[in-house]
């Protein structure tokens, strides 16, 4: 076994301003558990993030921006003074618990259901709805339903910029919240997803069209959440270059993502988080694509997709990431970083338990620590 010092995932690394002590990312995972009514974050919220503060960095479960931006019940959002009050506990928690974290901001666009909005059907790029793709809504019984996601309209080019607004004004609610900076879930077919990618978008404004209109949508809301933090270092964007999720597609992934990768480079966001496929039969992403990434961007990489810790060690020592993400496995071990770097049996989580409900399979997984005594 490697000792700590000599495993590159427990080296430190500075992010802009925050000191990390390892280099081990909880990356955002949707768990449902906010409070009704309003979508509120709480003190449940507060104790499962607290619980996981041994990360090099947490990015919070994907928050939503703006009532439209909505997708998927009972996610929380950061739009009302209630949510902001909500996530303040959530990062007094976590950094009374020694933990640094970012607030992932999300606009799901056409991935939402009209019962989600009030009764209005869901924006996106193009009117082109995401055939066969789910999205959940509450039922009677407390558990999550499963509808087809509605049919999409397009938005307007006013539109567009009042949603670069939304997100600049998230970014001000987030820091007033507490966060150390915002990451743009960009990736797994949202709504900023749904501009980039080809097979998504048949606008023919400046919106659409040519790779560089498609990507206006992304540099325009890069620039915003900068205004919106005060600080390049404290953004981040998360992006999904080979994955398929929720019917998104390009045809080019690799010449889109790499020009992707170049602009956010350009603007000087402080990381880049990529999302690799990690599901069985998954796409794979090669090792040229990923070189090239750091090729032409200047900041820090992120990656996330089933990494083991001898993955993520060789990831490392490759130079093509300066961090790791390990979803699933913080799931079910609040803390992970100390289970991977004594090679301990990590708990399985509980499938049932991830979206909706209460305590049982958010907090009340057991450390080492417990488990021992």
């Amino acid at each position: 076994m490697m000792t700590s010092t000599s495993n590159p995932l427990f080296q430190p690394y500075s992010l802009g301003p925050l000191s990390l002590p390892n280099r081990i990312v909880m990356p955002p995972m949707t768990r449902s558990r906010a409070s009704q009514p309003g979508d509120v974050p709480n003190a449940l919220m507060a104790e499962y993030y607290a619980q996981r503060a041994s990360a090099g960095l947490i990015v919070s479960e994907g928050t939503w921006i703006s009532p439209l931006g909505r997708g998927y019940a009972w996610t929380p959002g950061i739009h009302t003074p209630e949510q902001v009050a909500g996530w303040r506990k959530v990062t007094t928690a976590v950094h009374q618990a020694g933990g640094r974290i970012f607030a992932q901001l999300w606009h799901v666009g056409r991935l939402s259901h009209i019962s989600l909005l009030d009764g209005h059907a869901p924006v996106s790029s193009s009117a082109i709805q995401a055939q066969g793709v789910n999205v959940f809504v509450a039922q009677s019984d407390g558990k999550p339903g499963f509808a087809q996601a509605s049919q999409p309209r397009a938005l307007s080019v006013e539109e567009i910029h009042a949603i670069v607004d939304d997100f600049r004004q998230a970014a001000r609610n987030a820091m007033a919240a507490g966060f150390d900076g915002v990451e743009l879930h960009a990736a797994n077919g949202y709504l900023v997803n749904q501009f980039i990618d080809s097979g998504a978008n048949d606008r023919t404004d400046e919106y659409g069209g040519s790779l560089e209109n498609r990507l206006r949508f992304l540099g325009e809301v890069a620039q915003a959440l900068i205004e919106g933090t005060g600080g390049k270092d404290r953004v981040g964007i998360r992006l999904a270059p080979l994955t398929t999720l929720n019917g998104c597609v390009d045809a080019d992934p690799e010449t889109t993502y790499t020009a992707a990768a170049r602009l956010l480079g350009e603007i000087g966001v402080g990381y880049i988080h990529i999302a690799e496929a990690d599901w069985e039969d998954a796409p794979h992403m090669p090792t040229a694509f990923k070189q090239q990434l750091r090729k032409v961007y200047p900041g820090t990489l992120i990656y996330a997709g089933k990494y083991t810790a001898a993955r993520a060690q060789a990831a490392l020592h490759e130079g093509w990431a300066d961090l790791i993400a390990f979803g699933r496995p913080f799931v079910a071990n609040p803390d992970l970083p100390e289970r991977l770097r004594t090679g301990a049996t990590l708990n399985a989580h509980d499938r049932d338990t991830l979206f909706g409900g209460d305590a049982r399979g958010l907090t009340d997984y057991p450390p080492l620590v417990a488990k021992a005594a």
